[in-house]
């Protein structure tokens, strides 16, 4: 029968948060993935452990995945680990799970640290509902786009940046959404853990003249939903989008997520207005 792919979450910076059953399911699985093999090794240093090490990560996912797939297959056991947090959330892990869920094996979590769940507590924002975006687009065009069909949004949204990024994602979100409330949490369980509780424009000002530094986590809070509005005032502001690049069905669904009208009047109003 085959083995277990076990996801076994890591410490995000303060090795004390490494759960007793990651520590076990490490010490006893039959081999590692690791996302950085250097990375691990030092936690599994850490905990005076000796364990077969393999390679997957973005780069290799192809190749490796099946190989780890066809060991587990074999009867061993996996602990798939990433550099930091929760194995599967913004990296290839996923790949690797449905390879396992599709080939008929067991997979379980072994929970810890998540980086998105640790900034969005701490964020003093929404935590009812909440979406993650993970890492932007870096070519600044598509990342536009990104957010223009957030437009609407009135969950709290996470996104992770790197810290030289960090300024012109930042300028980005507040053309996209307007000055809002926002959390930009860096270095979380580290020693120099800050979380810095403002608006974009307070964020955009306070890194003017600062030099980013460490991963960031940007927690913003999500809009108000706008009543009121009238179709041709939707229709309208429909337009607006469309010459500033964005797709008609794109800017449709933002607008009557923001206001509430509905999309088949929408589209029809704009087209109408769009006509020469």
């Amino acid at each position: 029968m085959p083995g277990t792919l076990y996801l076994v979450a890591t410490p995000i910076g303060n090795l004390g948060d490494l759960s007793p059953r990651a520590a076990q399911v490490l010490s006893e699985a039959d081999f590692i993935a690791a996302e950085d093999t250097r990375v691990s090794m030092k936690l599994l240093n850490h905990l005076a452990l000796r364990r077969p090490l393999v390679s997957y990560h973005q780069h290799n996912r192809a190749s490796a995945g099946p190989a780890i797939l066809a060991r587990l297959l074999a009867g061993e056991s996996c602990a798939l680990v990433t550099d930091a947090g929760t194995p599967a959330i913004s990296d290839p892990g996923e790949d690797l799970v449905r390879l396992c869920a599709d080939s008929g094996v067991p997979v379980q979590a072994v929970p810890g640290c998540c980086a998105l769940i640790t900034a969005l507590a701490v964020s003093g924002l929404a935590t009812g509902r909440f979406v993650f975006e993970g890492f932007l687009p870096v070519n600044r065009g598509e990342r536009r786009e990104r957010l223009a069909k957030l437009a609407g949004e009135e969950r709290t949204m996470i996104f992770y940046e790197a810290p030289h990024r960090l300024r012109t994602t930042l300028d980005d979100l507040l053309s996209a959404f307007g000055d809002r409330p926002a959390a930009l949490c860096r270095e979380l369980t580290k020693l120099h853990e800050e979380t810095l509780r403002l608006t974009l424009a307070q964020a955009a000002d306070h890194y003017r003249d600062r030099e980013p530094r460490g991963e960031y986590v940007i927690v913003l809070a999500g809009g108000e939903p706008e009543a009121g509005l009238s179709l041709e005032e939707g229709a309208a502001r429909v337009l607006a989008l469309r010459a500033e690049g964005v797709k008609m069905k794109d800017a449709v669904r933002q607008v009557a997520a923001a206001t509430g009208l509905g999309r088949n009047e929408l589209y029809q109003a704009a087209i109408q207005g769009e006509a020469p």
